[in-house]
């Protein structure tokens, strides 16, 4: 590691050390190298502060013993730094002003991507937000095959966001709450691996050793939020981690979108206020989302088709799909009977299966409704 970029990230083991008062050595003049080097008398006259904890010798050097310490762990795991001092760091996170003074990267994954694209929601997907993840980010990778897939490697929606890249042949990007000397949960360690192995990257603010606890899981969120060009709200609860990514992309100007539920589903109750407040674009299928994105595929000319986010249907299972697209409310399957004339063994048989796609659900009284999308 050379000089500059170690001392860059010794700004981040200073306590009390934040992007504002990196911008303000910036604006004075006053180099990492200078910061480290220089006299406490001299440093609080060339930066017009007083002297105080920032400034302390002391603070100072075991600062830059941490670093150095810091550096001999990431050569030997392949992780490197991004400071706000360095050339490389994020162009999009850089001027908010609680962007992380360092951040640590483990991958490839370039988070310069032409296009960025955060994915977000509750740990407790159902099949219509999984669903929709997988199948929208397969039909925006042939119009953007370098776009850069973010999430935060937790279970349900983050998940589902990070597997549908990788299916996609997309490189994503997890931003984690911990030192990367480890994976939580421990259940996505495979994931990760895999996400490291097809290009992507773990990104964390926090060097190694730093364990996970909730406060870190929202200045998390935060990254999630800015490092990119817009945050999708898959799923969520009308509380939570989710709810407060969007919040941070809102304010920071991001894009925000928010796909919609049906009233009363738990899971869709955020992603529906957000869109009643206007907070947020309604998601729909790519093609939707590039036109209201002004997304322009570089290698096509011609509007994108949109398709259809479930599978063509045919013979019995059409008359059932289109039997439940007109009702006004859930049917029972005698009704359903009674609509498509199917004999009740085979339409038990197909409804069965569709529910198991994700085309439909079963409600109590046995009562099936479509799925929204």
């Amino acid at each position: 590691m050379d000089q500059h970029r170690l001392f860059g990230m010794a700004l981040s083991f200073v306590p009390g050390m934040n992007a504002s008062f990196v911008r303000h050595m910036d604006e004075a003049g006053v180099g990492v190298e200078e910061y480290f080097s220089s006299g406490q008398q001299e440093l609080s006259a060339r930066l017009n502060v007083p002297v105080g904890p920032l400034l302390d010798r002391m603070v100072r050097d075991e600062a830059l013993f941490k670093a150095r310490k810091e550096s001999e762990f990431m050569e030997r795991h392949g992780i490197v730094s991004l400071s706000l001092t360095d050339e490389d760091y994020p162009s999009r996170m850089a001027d908010i002003d609680k962007a992380p003074v360092t951040l640590f990267k483990l991958g490839a994954a370039d988070l310069e991507a032409d296009k960025i694209l955060s994915i977000v929601g509750t740990r407790h997907a159902t099949a219509y937000g999984t669903r929709y993840v997988a199948k929208l980010v397969e039909d925006l990778a042939p119009y953007f095959p370098d776009m850069l897939i973010v999430s935060g490697l937790a279970l349900g929606i983050d998940s589902a966001a990070h597997e549908a890249a990788l299916k996609a042949g997309l490189p994503t990007v997890a931003v984690v709450a911990h030192g990367l000397n480890t994976i939580y949960p421990a259940q996505n360690r495979d994931l990760a691996k895999r996400i490291i192995a097809s290009g992507g990257a773990i990104v964390s603010e926090y060097p190694s050793g730093v364990t996970p606890y909730r406060s870190r899981f929202l200045e998390r969120n935060r990254i999630v939020a800015t490092m990119t060009d817009a945050v999708l709200v898959a799923e969520s609860a009308d509380k939570g981690g989710a709810m407060s990514t969007a919040a941070v992309a809102s304010s920071y100007g991001r894009e925000l979108l928010a796909l919609p539920g049906r009233i009363g589903d738990e899971m869709s109750a955020g992603c529906n206020r957000l869109i009643r407040s206007q907070k947020a674009l309604m998601a729909g299928s790519a093609a939707d989302m590039m036109s209201m994105l002004g997304w322009q595929p570089k290698a096509v000319v011609v509007a994108p088709k949109q398709r259809d986010l479930f599978p063509e249907l045919a013979g019995q299972q059409k008359l059932i799909y289109d039997a439940l697209r007109q009702a006004q409310e859930p049917m029972p399957v005698d009704a359903l009977r009674d609509r498509t004339g199917i004999p009740i063994h085979d339409l038990m048989a197909n409804l069965g299966e569709m529910e198991f796609d994700g085309i439909l659900e079963r409600l109590p009284g046995n009562r099936f409704s479509l799925i929204p999308y």
